[in-house]
């Protein structure tokens, strides 16, 4: 787990290694552990390390391979690195170092691109040949890891976070009128390639880029998640389906041990994270440290699941750690929180995960997190409408979207009001699936889409400021596959993760699976009341707010007047998600 950053040439110039030292101290907190950087002919590399496979210098990057003629530079895991070694060797390979980064590199020699199909885990890395003078960048299949880049001219660079870029400057930090469309529509979910400046794209999940000295920039896909079923899938009855769950999520969590470190969990009381503590418990792990989180309540709204947390922490013994933030502590965090943010993400529990990561990091480098499982076993309340649907797209997006076009119209400046790209995009995303009915269409789109940008990247970003790892063991990429070919009946049976909850019967008390769904609860973002309205107004009063005049103010005035009866379809507050976007320029554009 670490940062990476680069610039590549293809003008004939050398990089700028001032840049790139700009960009890696930027990302000095996903990598607390270590240094390193790299300059030859027309590429220079950095990186930050976070010590977790091989805790030795001999698995510092970047890291070169002089008699191989490759040069990496890597942030993730490959949890099967050691059979992927084991295989190595036996072609004929030699290891000088105990880690998962060698492993990558001599795995491209010996496999060139296809090396990726044979990765578990969660990666982003920038891989440069000597001889041809070609790098490759990859990201995995989920988009756990993050990887921006920006290219002018004969300039490219890259970097495990949006404002590291920013910090080597020479960047368009205009707004994207297209991903403010989809910031304002789709929840705050900007699909890659777009970010929410001109000047900077992300390298989509499941995809590799690689750009010749000529300049040439190529980007193709080596993964696609399907929701066709094999004749063997349709002959399973639920009984099958559950073993076939309970199996795969096993092997799922049992992979994600593989550390050099200790490894805990973020305990929040709900159905995912109980079944990834269960299930380690089976697993033989004893004196488990896991981490629960809550808030005062407001508005009527419990802030907290530690009713749950606690019951599941004393039924399996864990060493369970209870952190409780007093209203009083968000405010002073969360202009640190949202500078955290590659991305503005309007959630409210960002700043939740913030503050647990910040605990949590004092005594451990690891956790499994339960992410994910409500896109892909299908738990939201938008999935069951649409097992019948005759126009899916059109029944998700009134299901999902903060807002509908013609309110986007009144919402922000007459220039950013373009076309309608929220509802282009889900249309055309809803019709390049094989999934055939409207509920699994939506968990593809959730899955490849929203998922990565949404809550993935709220846990990489929050875990990742305080250089804490998070892995996500429902986003396994063979569990994922298993999910999509179940019936969607199965999925959202019970409300909701119907499977998933049968597999919990059998391991969990089932007060915790028998239960309203529960989130991540921060009401004081939901119901902005007293100092946190204060708060926001004084947001909007900034002059680099007047300046930028992003929103209307008839249309801001509305929302001031009574924010609590502006709540989005998914239950978040219109106000703040334009005060979050607000603040974050405010940080990040330069």
């Amino acid at each position: 787990m670490c940062g990476i950053c680069g610039e590549y040439r293809t003008d004939g110039a050398l990089p700028d290694t001032r840049a790139v030292a700009a960009m890696a101290d930027a990302l000095a907190p996903r990598g607390p552990d270590g240094s390193g950087n790299f300059s030859q002919r027309n590429v220079a590399f950095a990186h930050r390390r976070l010590k977790i496979i091989d805790l030795s210098e001999a698995s510092h990057q970047p890291m070169i391979d002089s008699a191989l003629g490759l040069v990496v530079v890597y942030n993730g895991i490959l949890y099967n690195y050691k059979e992927l070694r084991k295989e190595l060797q036996d072609k004929g390979y030699s290891f000088f170092s105990h880690g998962d980064t060698e492993v990558l590199l001599k795995a491209y020699h010996a496999w060139g691109k296809d090396c990726v199909k044979r990765f578990h885990g969660m990666f982003a890395f920038a891989l440069w040949e000597r001889d041809s003078g070609r790098m490759l960048l990859g990201r995995d299949r989920l988009g756990i890891k993050p990887l921006y880049f920006t290219s002018s001219g004969g300039r490219f660079r890259f970097a495990s976070s949006l404002p590291a870029l920013v910090a080597g400057g020479q960047v368009d930090t205009s707004i994207d009128p297209i991903a403010l469309h989809h910031y304002m529509t789709f929840h705050a979910v900007v699909p890659p390639p777009h970010t929410i400046f001109q000047g900077v794209r992300k390298l989509p999940p499941g995809h590799l880029m690689e750009i010749t000295p000529g300049g040439a920039q190529k980007i193709e896909p080596y993964w696609s998640l399907s929701y066709a079923r094999t004749r063997e899938d349709e002959a399973c009855d639920e009984v099958e389906w559950k073993e076939r769950v309970m199996q795969a999520l096993t092997t799922a969590v049992r992979r994600r041990l593989v550390a050099d470190v200790p490894v805990g969990v973020l305990l929040s009381g709900g159905l995912d994270s109980s079944l990834i503590v269960a299930l380690l418990s089976e697993l033989g792990q004893s004196g488990l440290n896991t981490f629960s989180v809550g808030f005062e309540a407001a508005g009527g709204e419990l802030g907290d699941e530690f009713e749950y947390s606690d019951l599941i922490a004393d039924t399996f013994a864990t060493d369970h750690h209870k952190i409780f933030v007093q209203t009083d502590e968000v405010l002073p965090n969360l202009l640190h929180c949202v500078e955290a943010m590659s991305e503005p993400m309007v959630s409210h529990d960002n700043i939740g995960f913030f503050l647990l990561s910040r605990e949590v990091a004092k005594s451990l480098k690891v956790v499994q997190s339960g992410q994910g499982a409500d896109e892909v076993f299908g738990g939201y309340f938008w999935y069951p409408p649409l097992l019948e649907s005759k126009d899916p797209a059109a029944d998700y997006s009134k299901l999902f979207f903060d807002r509908s076009h013609e309110e986007y119209g009144t919402a922000v400046h007459h220039k950013y009001v373009t076309e309608d790209h929220s509802t282009a995009f889900l249309q055309k995303r809803f019709g390049a699936t094989d999934a055939a009915c409207g509920t699994d269409k939506a968990l593809w789109l959730d899955t490849t889409v929203m998922l990565v940008d949404d809550p993935v990247k709220r846990v990489d970003n929050m875990t990742m400021a305080w250089g804490l790892e998070a892995r996500v063991p429902f986003l396994d990429h063979e569990l994922v596959e298993l999910a999509a070919r179940i019936p969607p009946a199965l999925k959202i049976k019970d409300e909701g993760k119907g499977i998933l909850k049968d597999v919990g019967r059998d391991v969990l008390p089932h007060k915790v699976i028998d239960r309203p769904k529960g989130y991540f609860p921060v009401p004081a973002l939901k119901y902005i009341q007293g100092e946190y309205l204060d708060f926001v107004r004084d947001v909007f009063a900034q002059p680099a707010a007047q300046q930028r005049a992003l929103f209307k103010k008839p249309y801001l005035d509305r929302l001031f007047e009574n924010p609590e009866a502006h709540i989005t379809p998914l239950q978040g507050s219109k106000l703040w998600q334009m005060a979050l976007l607000e603040m974050w320029l405010q940080i990040h554009q330069k």
